[in-house]
């Protein structure tokens, strides 16, 4: 894993794959472009090139930093939203130890912000933001929207939907960028062509049965 300041964990690697990551500076930087969407707690976030997580994880303690501020007082308000801003980042990396590190640094990073805030933290809970880290962080290409199975890379959009029951949709990266591309032209499109197209329902689950939706999942 490289320091908080390396940028590259070796030339073959460079030299491989490009593989230079982005200092802390410069993400700051480049958040700072877009502030307000990163203080909102629900904004979703995509990285087509998300390393091990330098940007995702300042999105992640922006949005934290306002769940502190807001929520801290009640611990099951602070839960659900700091839920929804993990529900919300999403990733794709080429080389598998990568979008592992990046997930486990995600996860670390979590349970600290969570430990500071409580002393008694809920393992079912912790289950579910594993479980959604599994899900949002994916190896693959972004350039080809392939995984590196091979398949089509999906999302999982999760949302609130009664409560504290959430609602799970998925979506291929391909009928994303596609449904962008045609923002000038919705006007001219029915309704049901303004919506990138399922791949996946699941019912509406409390939150902290989300790990069900996977009965493999540990």
């Amino acid at each position: 894993m490289p320091t908080k300041e390396q940028q590259t964990k070796s030339r073959e690697r460079v030299r491989a794959h490009g593989e230079v990551f982005t200092a802390e500076r410069e993400v700051n930087a480049m958040l700072d472009l877009v502030k307000n969407e990163c203080e909102r707690i629900e904004s979703r976030f995509l990285e087509p090139a998300c390393g091990t997580g330098n940007f995702l994880i300042k999105i992640l303690e922006r949005k934290l930093n306002v769940v502190d501020t807001v929520y801290r007082k009640v611990q099951y308000e602070w839960e659900t939203r700091a839920f929804l801003a993990v529900s919300s980042i999403y990733g794709v990396e080429l080389l598998p130890d990568n979008a592992a590190e990046c997930r486990a640094r995600l996860y670390d990073y979590f349970l600290s912000r969570y430990r500071a805030q409580f002393k008694k933290t809920s393992e079912r809970y912790l289950r579910s933001i594993r479980y959604l880290l599994e899900k949002n962080i994916i190896c693959g290409d972004a350039l080809t929207l392939l995984t590196s199975a091979g398949e089509p890379i999906v999302f999982s959009e999760w949302s609130f939907v009664s409560g504290s029951k959430v609602q799970r949709r998925d979506f291929t990266m391909n009928s994303l960028l596609e449904s962008g591309e045609r923002k000038d032209t919705l006007y001219d499109l029915s309704p049901e062509e303004k919506l990138p197209k399922e791949v996946g329902r699941f019912p509406a689950v409390h939150y902290l049965e989300i790990a069900t939706y996977d009965k493999s999942h540990p």
